[in-house]
């Protein structure tokens, strides 16, 4: 049984997509779980230049949850690029 998925002309072989953010780059959890058996990775946000994210408290849990204000804490495109970018290169082939 297929579970081939096409999104605006992307192909996916199944519409299981690790959540953008808390699954970094992907290879932060290649050692937990089959990266092989996702249907995709949707990484987490980048900016041009790398951004140390926000500064004081950035995570605060509540009576009825965390709040979070990380602020985009990212390595910049270029390092993504040279470092992420070829990992996840062979996740595709």
């Amino acid at each position: 049984m297929s579970l081939k998925v096409n999104v605006c002309g992307v192909e996916f072989k199944n519409p299981i997509i690790a959540a953008s953010g808390t699954f970094g780059f992907g290879k932060e959890f290649a050692d937990y779980i089959d990266l092989d058996k996702l249907g995709g990775i949707s990484s987490k946000g980048l900016t041009l230049h790398k951004n140390l994210g926000n500064k004081g408290i950035r995570i605060y849990e509540t009576a009825s949850g965390i709040m979070n204000s990380i602020g985009l804490q990212n390595p910049g495109i270029e390092y993504f690029i040279k470092e992420e970018l070829p990992f996840l290169e062979k996740k595709t082939q």
